[in-house]
């Protein structure tokens, strides 16, 4: 399957705050290239609470890129591809305030939540932490590092694949009964709200069978 892993670390719940970013391109179940960086966020301000999270401040990102540097380096590894991440929806939400910081469209992507997929492949999990997942995987990673997080991330895609025999992404999707969100410039829709639109489609299209 190809799909992109992506983690941040942020520095507030502030717009515009991610400060670390990590991405894992996986080509045909094979990790492909790895990128990690620390982010100069639009903001100072660094939240006590997220600094206790991920150690980061100020001064280790004050000379650092800001997104819209590293935009153009990110979008090849984003657009038209597979996103996958841990709560999804954090680093969804993340990724799509950094480009409304800097007025810039979103790519055109699907994206998936690798809690939601640990939950269909090893439904006896006590919990879905990131850092729960990698120890009954025996995946050694340092939690809250926005590459490592990223490369654990991807690892839980790849024993996936392998437990459900599905590599590519139809089959995938098929077998786990899951729908992909959709991101699109200015817009995104979740897997939850694709999941009940394809069934909408579905029962529509049955109706319409009956009726003939």
């Amino acid at each position: 399957m190809n799909f992109t892993a992506i983690d941040f670390e942020t520095a507030s719940s502030e717009k515009g705050s991610a400060c670390a970013v990590g991405l894992v391109r996986v080509d045909n179940s094979e990790v492909k290239e790895e990128v990690y960086s620390l982010i100069k966020p639009a903001s100072p301000y660094f939240d006590p609470a997220c600094v206790r999270v991920h150690g980061l401040t100020w001064e280790d990102v004050r000379t650092a890129p800001t997104f819209a540097d590293l935009w153009p380096q990110l979008k090849p590894l984003l657009s038209g591809r597979l996103i996958l991440a841990h709560n999804a929806s954090f680093d969804l939400k993340v990724l799509k305030s950094a480009l409304d910081a800097y007025d810039l469209p979103y790519p055109e992507a699907s994206y998936n939540c690798t809690v939601q997929i640990a939950k269909k492949t090893w439904p006896e999990f006590y919990n879905y932490k990131l850092s729960t997942i990698a120890y009954e995987l025996d995946i050694s990673f340092k939690h809250h590092h926005a590459l490592e997080d990223a490369q654990a991330a991807a690892e839980i895609m790849l024993r996936a694949e392998e437990i459900h025999n599905a590599f590519d992404e139809a089959t995938f999707l098929k077998r786990l009964r899951m729908s992909n969100g959709s991101l699109f410039p200015g817009l995104s829709t979740t897997p939850g709200a694709n999941q009940k639109r394809k069934k909408l489609a579905l029962s529509a299209e049955s109706e319409k069978k009956e009726a003939f």
